[in-house]
C-alpha cells in the first residue's frame, strides 16, 4: 500500500486528507453519515516523535488506559525529554519504578537501543509503504503488528490503516454496525471494505463513538 502522507510536524494540525475522507465516508456509509457529524471539527492528532510514539504504545499494551496514563506520567517525571540515550542511562531499575513490568522495561530499553544504534531507519519511514514500515518495526522486541499500526496512524498519519487486533475497532464495529453482536475479523473486513482508502479515519470515528478519550498515542 503506497502513501505520500508525511509525519505530523504539528500535533494540532488537521491531516491533509481529513476533510476529503469525511466527505467520502459520509456519502457511501450510512453509519459514518450519522457518526461523523457528532464530533464536529475534532480530528486525529499526530505525535511527531517516533521514539515517544512507540514507547507510549509499549506502555499501553494490555493494561487499562488509566494504568497506562499513570505509568506514562511517572516515566515522564523521571525522564522528561524521553530520548533513547536518556532511557538507556535511566536503566531497568528506574524504569521498573515507574510501574512498568519487567517485560515492558526490557522492551523499552530494547527500543531505545535500536534507535540509538540506528538499527531502525526512522528518517526513511515517511517514504516507505505501510507494510515495509510494519516489517521493520516488528523486529523490535515488544512491537507487535498492532503497535506498528498505531504508529502508522499516530506518527505517520497514514490514511488507510485497519488495525484488526485493536479491541476498540472491533467493539466500535459491533456496536455501530451489528447492534452489539460479536464481530469476527472477517465481519470487520467486510464492513471496512466500504471505507477504502480512508480506513484510518473510519477507525478513529469508531474509537470516538466508544469513548471521548482517544487511544494512547
Amino acid at each position: 500500500m503506497e502513501s505520500s502522507a508525511s509525519p505530523a510536524h504539528d500535533a494540532l494540525a488537521v491531516p491533509i486528507y481529513w476533510a476529503e475522507a469525511k466527505r467520502e465516508l459520509m456519502q457511501r456509509d450510512r453509519i459514518m453519515n450519522k457518526l461523523i457529524p457528532q464530533f464536529g471539527d475534532l480530528h486525529l492528532r499526530g505525535q511527531p516523535d517516533p521514539f515517544i510514539t512507540l514507547a507510549r504504545s509499549i506502555v499501553g499494551q494490555q493494561v487499562t488506559p488509566k494504568a497506562a496514563d499513570l505509568a506514562w506520567g511517572k516515566l515522564l517525571a523521571v525522564c522528561p525529554k524521553l530520548a533513547p540515550s536518556q532511557v538507556i542511562k535511566l536503566g531497568a531499575v528506574e524504569l521498573s519504578g515507574c510501574g512498568l513490568s519487567k517485560r515492558k522495561t526490557e522492551y523499552i530499553l530494547d527500543l531505545a537501543d535500536h534507535f540509538k544504534a540506528k538499527r531502525v531507519h526512522a528518517d526513511l519511514w515517511s517514504e516507505m509503504d505501510d507494510e515495509a514500515v510494519i516489517a521493520e518495526l516488528v523486529q523490535i522486541r515488544g512491537i507487535t503488528r498492532w503497535t506498528a499500526e498505531m504508529f502508522l496512524i499516530f506518527n505517520l498519519l497514514r490514511p488507510n490503516v485497519l488495525p484488526l487486533d485493536d479491541p476498540g475497532l472491533i467493539q466500535g464495529i459491533s456496536q455501530n454496525y451489528f447492534s452489539g453482536e460479536p464481530v469476527s475479523r472477517s465481519d470487520a473486513r467486510e464492513v471496512s471494505a466500504n471505507w477504502e482508502p480512508w480506513r484510518t479515519v473510519a477507525t478513529w470515528y469508531l474509537w470516538r463513538s466508544l469513548d471521548p478519550v482517544l487511544p494512547a498515542n
